[in-house]
């Protein structure tokens, strides 16, 4: 050990050591418990940012704090590869992706070793190499067989700019996920992946998870899925054998209905106007409708002005025989419920603001419930059979009103009653709905997994035989940046013959969403390189699920719903066991910086030139201390505000740690075990009590991910040290004791933050081997010795502090009260004064209340 602290040269010592002893390698049959820690891959864009430095800092100081705790850690690192960003450079540079993307995993493959990133290199994994794309393959065929995966021609998310269909998931809020340019729709066919299946689940097993994943994500997952319960109602068709379907979740209201609206798209509607003399008027408005649709999103359509038409047919409420008019409208969606709703003015906005548009009635069905001296009441709108003086829907439950034998009864009630009555009648009953849509995951690009598919003029759609996987990407495309696949200019590619009758046959030339990749790439880690399966099932029961999952808030829905999707699948299919891949989930914050020439902070990006190259921070400071700081600068969860001035905090923190190692380091090594029994001075004492101290508070804190608290503990500590006025050639084996206890403990507990300096240090301190050695390194916290000899416990008297007494940590309830009565400051104020009460809050504070 050096006495001058010098990062690079450590740093390229300690990642060749660890590489050549396969330090940070993970077994099967290595005996101790298992922990699982993993950060979203990346895709390799070229360049790491800070924003991956934390990311990845985060993960790795938590599978370092495991490591020492005495887990076997897997902690592996892949690329998602696929995508649309490689296809785009190849047009622009006249490139292949292949070549784009590999160069790039070189590039940032390198600067994560800079770092110091404690990954199991082995089982590195990359969507686009055949290795691992053949079993996206295979899960689709697996999918295919069991009707999870089918094409149709719909209604399609296309962004116009990328040139390709979106999920639902990748344009929410009408804009491509990945180029915000505003999506519009498209009739295409496409394959599907049928995630409704699996609806319920998605929400309900939930629970399975919410003790470990933030209630921001899990609130963002049930809102996606969007379980709605309720009750399906058949209205038949005045003079037609047809029967118009609606879903909805206010049963109770159906007294309240005054007309039936079908979405622009109904299948129903060309039947119900065959031979009406409105006929051609009505299509032209629902052909308007959809066109007007195809370049709006959903959230868009739902702000605009809504606009129907009357059909000029009618209804039959079944609840009471009332004829109602059967309009068509912009604001009721195909693809939500069943394309028709009751309208019921009285108990929604939407059909209030329809209603006073169109003049239609308004009748008030539900009253709000008063709470009185005179017990409950109903408080009914004025005019209510006709309530045309309503401002608003009332939209809350309450008791029914004009609704037949119903009146008089709350909406819960009424709901549960009448959806049985419309089973026993045979014209409805009890349902859920959903708001998730099967999953599009065609995609019209080349840089992607092929899906295997061919067609046959004879046999129709064939599946490829699995011994025929992967179907690779041929070496070359033409890419011209339109919306069809590029594959489909590869005669090679496209070509083929039936694998059923021999015939000649063609490929499907679209390939598969890149979120295919990347919702089950954790499991490939446990086993990456089985030829014969996707992972072998033991191995991944022995590793899954994940323990801790760390990545950002900004796939909450796209990829978590996927990847849970996904789970399940891999769960019927026999590969797992489990419902859910991941315990616990952390969405870290974004790291932001000043865009130049604006007071304007934004997550570092290239477009808006306020990136921070990760390499110049590791030239100029060190990769310690840039890991370091982007530990402490904030909490884990919260945004990073970037600043240059932190890193070199962080610098002279690790200096002063190493001076201070340095200068107690041979009397360290020199002493063994004392023999008889120290004492300690006041000052040892001290000392020994703050480490002990911090050593609970650290490894808590670990355990919880607060780790911007953990190196301000670990600087207190430091602190202490440096006010340990002892000189380290003169000793005596007690302070060397207290001393020793306070820096080992301090250079294991800076390991996950800055390993590479605390393993040299550690190594100065006559340690072989290591940190990472089979056993628990992790010191232990004595609570007797971190308890506080003496607590400063405030005396308030009527509200206002005017004392403090010193007394033990142990003292009890009784004795605290009299020692704070005693005191002559508080007596000062008591005197003469009738004590009302004395509030005593344990080893925090007594209050005294007097007249």
């Amino acid at each position: 050990m050096d006495e001058k602290y010098f990062p690079e040269q450590i740093e390229e010592k300690w990642q060749k050591r660890w590489a050549e002893a396969g330090a940070f390698e993970a077994h099967e049959d290595d005996p101790r418990p298992k922990f699982y820690a993993l950060e979203m891959l990346p895709y390799p864009s070229g360049f790491l940012h800070m924003g991956h430095v934390r990311n990845y800092a985060i993960g790795d100081a938590l599978a370092w704090y495991k490591r020492l705790r005495g887990f076997n850690v897997l902690h592996p690192i892949g690329w998602d590869s696929f995508g649309q960003p490689a296809e785009q450079a190849a047009i622009k540079r006249g490139i292949q992706p292949r070549d784009w993307t590999e160069e790039n995993i070189k590039h940032m493959k390198g600067q994560m070793q800079r770092l110091g990133v404690s990954y199991d290199w082995r089982r590195e994994i990359a969507a686009h190499r055949p290795d691992y794309y053949k079993w996206d393959q295979w899960f689709f065929l697996k999918m295919f067989e069991r009707g999870l995966a089918y094409k149709r021609r719909s209604a399609v998310n296309w962004c116009p700019k990328e040139e390709t269909v979106l999920s639902n998931e990748q344009s929410s809020g009408g804009i491509c996920w990945r180029c915000g340019t505003p999506v519009v729709k498209k009739e295409i066919e496409q394959w599907f992946l049928r995630t409704t299946k699996y609806a319920e689940e998605l929400v309900e097993q939930i629970k399975e998870i919410e003790d470990g994943w933030p209630e921001k994500v899990l609130k963002r997952q049930r809102d996606w899925v969007g379980r709605s319960e309720g009750a399906y109602i058949d209205f038949a068709v005045r003079q037609h054998d047809e029967k118009v379907r609606v879903f909805t979740t206010r049963i109770d209201t159906i007294f309240g209905a005054t007309a039936i609206v079908l979405a622009a798209e109904h299948p129903l509607l060309p039947k119900l106007l065959a031979g009406s003399s409105l006929k051609n008027e009505v299509m032209e408005f629902a052909e308007k409708v959809k066109a007007a649709r195809a370049i709006k999103t959903e959230d868009a359509a739902e702000e605009e002005e809504k606009l129907g038409m009357n059909t000029g047919q009618l209804a039959v409420n079944p609840f009471n025989g009332e004829l109602l008019p059967i309009w068509v409208a912009n604001y009721v969606l195909m693809d939500y419920g069943s394309g028709a709703v009751m309208s019921v003015p009285a108990h929604d906005q939407r059909d209030f603001d329809f209603a006073r548009k169109y003049t239609l009635p308004i009748r008030q069905v539900i009253a709000a419930i008063v709470h009185g001296q005179q017990g409950e009441s109903v408080d009914v709108t004025p005019g209510s059979d006709q309530s045309m003086d309503m401002k608003e829907a009332f939209i809350a439950d309450g008791m029914l009103v004009n609704s037949g034998e119903w009146s008089g009864k709350l909406s819960a009630d009424a709901m549960r009653e009448m959806a049985e009555y419309a089973a026993e009648k045979k014209f409805g009953g009890g349902a859920v709905t959903y708001r998730i849509r099967d999953w599009g995951i065609s995609r019209q690009r080349f840089w992607g997994a092929p899906i295997p598919i061919v067609y046959c003029g004879n046999c129709g759609t064939v599946s490829v035989p699995e011994t025929d996987l992967p179907v690779l990407l041929p070496e070359n495309a033409e890419f011209t940046g339109t919306g069809e696949s590029p594959l489909k200019s590869v005669p090679e590619f496209v070509n083929t013959t039936c694998p059923k009758c021999g015939g000649p046959a063609t490929r499907e030339t679209d390939t598969m969403d890149t979120f295919v990749d990347s919702s089950w790439y954790f499991f490939r880690y446990t086993d990456p390189h089985n030829e014969a399966m996707p992972f072998d099932p033991a191995i991944a029961a022995m590793w899954t699920p994940v323990d801790q999952y760390i990545g950002g808030d900004s796939h909450a829905v796209m990829h978590l719903i996927y990847t849970r999707f996904w789970n399940k699948v891999m769960r019927d299919l026999g590969l797992v066991k489990t419902n859910e891949p991941v315990k616990r989930l952390l969405t870290q914050g974004m790291v932001t910086n000043r865009v130049e020439g604006t007071n304007d902070w934004k997550a570092m990006s290239k477009s808006l030139g306020n990136g921070v190259d990760p390499d110049e921070m590791i030239s100029a400071y060190g990769a310690d201390a840039t890991r370091m700081f982007v530990l402490f600068a904030a909490p884990p969860e919260n945004e990073l505000r970037w600043s240059e001035t932190g890193i070199e905090g962080a610098v002279r923190f690790l200096r002063r740690v190493w001076t201070m190692v340095y200068r107690w380091r041979d009397p360290l090594k020199q002493q063994g075990t004392p023999g008889a029994k120290l004492e300690f001075s006041d000052d040892a004492r001290a000392l020994r009590r703050k480490t002990h101290q911090t050593i609970a508070r650290v490894t808590d804190d670990f355990e919880k991910l607060d780790l911007n608290t953990n190196v301000a503990a670990l600087m207190e500590l430091s602190n202490a040290l440096a006010e340990f006025n002892v000189d380290p050639a003169s000793a005596s084996p007690a302070d060397v004791f207290a001393a020793r206890e306070a820096i080992e403990a301090l250079v294991v507990m800076l390991a996950p933050f800055s390993p590479h300096v605390a393993e040299e240090m550690w190594e100065g301190l006559g340690h072989e081997g290591g940190l990472l050695q089979p056993v628990e390194v992790w010191p232990v916290a004595d609570p007797e010795l971190a308890r506080k000899e003496e607590l400063e416990i405030p005396v308030q008297v009527n509200g206002k502090l005017r004392s403090r007494v010193i007394v033990p940590p142990d003292i009890s309830e009784a004795d605290l009260r009299a020692t704070a009565l005693a005191d002559s400051k508080v007596r000062s104020f008591i005197d003469g004064h009738e004590i009302v009460k004395v509030v005593v809050v344990p080893q925090r504070l007594v209050n005294v209340v007097v007249k």
